[in-house]
C-alpha cells in the first residue's frame, strides 16, 4: 500500500426541519462553485445517498473534498471560498459530522 500526503475531508449533513426543498441542490451548487477555488483542493464530490443499505443514520447529504496535503486542509477552513459553503450548511442543518482521513 502506498501512502500519499493527500487527505480526504468528509462532511455528513442532516438537514434541519423546515430546510428548503432544494437544500441539497443548493449545497452541491455552492460546493462545486466555491471549493475548487481553494489552493490544494484536488476534487469535490457531494450528493445524497444512492445506496440501498439504508444505513445513513439520519444523514441526508455528504460532501467529500480531497486535498493535496495537510497544509491545504489547514488553509481550507479559514479560506474565504469556504465560508459561503460552511455558512449555508450551518444554517440549513440539524446535525453535521466531519471526518478527515489520510488517503
Amino acid at each position: 500500500m502506498t501512502v500519499t500526503d493527500e487527505l480526504v475531508h468528509v462532511v455528513l449533513v442532516e438537514w434541519a426541519d423546515g430546510a428548503p426543498a432544494d437544500v441539497a441542490e443548493q449545497a452541491t451548487r455552492l460546493s462545486r462553485e466555491h471549493l475548487p477555488r481553494i489552493d490544494g483542493v484536488l476534487s469535490v464530490s457531494s450528493g445524497e445517498s444512492v445506496g440501498g443499505e439504508q444505513l445513513e443514520a439520519g444523514f441526508d447529504w455528504m460532501l467529500v473534498v480531497r486535498f493535496r496535503d495537510r497544509a491545504a486542509l489547514d488553509g481550507y477552513l479559514p479560506h474565504p471560498s469556504h465560508q459561503p459553503v460552511s455558512a449555508y450548511l450551518r444554517d440549513a442543518s440539524a446535525r453535521v459530522v466531519v471526518f478527515d482521513i489520510a488517503a
